[in-house]
């Protein structure tokens, strides 16, 4: 669940750091690169100017770290929580089904955004570290649109899964959601440092290019969706070109 395309257009010193935060877990509890990240040196074999004159960074301390790690954690699980209360308390509205599929969907795309959203916002604020949690974030963001889907087919179909195929056949908007579902699974089971390794770093940045096919394809199911007020879906259409044109503005002012 990562995104590659900046990466590729900045300076080696940039690369190295953006690779090290990107394959490190907030706290350190995630795994490392494949490849020790060794400071740039100079031909001497001076650290770097680009480092701070040879003055090393201080990293933040482990504690800091974990409850950062933590508190984004308790962000992505919140709206589920938030979900389950009102489910508990017979809060859900007049069709208690369709709002808890539907909210279930909709803090699956949010959470899609949030994961395109983290690059520029990395690179706008230079604040790199921030890449991290790109993974914890699709992750969860996959999870949302995994329970979406079930208990679309648990609690609307009860299980019958002739109707999910018609339904699928039929109606355009579950079309595009199974399609982007589909897509999103690969991305979930390969998103650890393992499948980079067994992959390798090109493959496996090319096959992570599919989350800009899925969140259109998410957005286009969202819209397609709504009967009535599509303002909504076009507000996180909105929000997808802006992250998208950002990339590609990004990329052609790079050459």
């Amino acid at each position: 669940m990562k995104d590659e395309i900046d990466t590729a257009n900045s300076s080696p010193v940039q690369r190295g750091r953006w690779r090290a935060a990107d394959t490190q877990r907030d706290g350190g509890g995630e795994g490392r690169s494949a490849a020790p990240s060794r400071a740039p040196s100079t031909p001497s074999g001076s650290p770097s100017p680009a480092r701070g004159g040879g003055a090393r960074r201080k990293r933040p301390s482990k504690t800091r770290d974990n409850l950062v790690y933590a508190a984004v954690w308790l962000a992505c699980a919140a709206p589920l929580a938030w979900l389950a209360f009102r489910a508990f308390t017979g809060d859900l509205g007049v069709n208690p089904i369709e709002t808890l599929v539907r909210q279930l969907g909709v803090w699956g795309l949010r959470l899609l955004l949030v994961g395109l959203a983290i690059t520029p916002a990395a690179v706008i604020l230079k604040k790199p570290r921030l890449v991290r949690f790109r993974r914890t974030i699709g992750l969860f963001a996959f999870a949302y649109v995994s329970l979406h889907l079930f208990s679309y087919i648990g609690v609307d179909l009860f299980f019958d899964f002739r109707q999910l195929v018609k339904d699928i056949l039929k109606r355009p908007f579950i079309t595009l959601g199974m399609a982007a579902f589909a897509l999103l699974v690969p991305l979930a089971v390969t998103s650890t440092n393992g499948w980079v390794v067994r992959m390798g770093r090109a493959a496996w940045s090319r096959l992570h290019w599919l989350i800009y096919v899925i969140v259109p394809l998410g957005v286009a199911h969202y819209y397609l969706l709504v009967k009535a007020d599509h303002r909504p879906p076009l507000v996180y259409g909105a929000i997808l070109a802006l992250l998208l044109g950002w990339r590609v503005w990004r990329k052609v002012a790079a050459r």
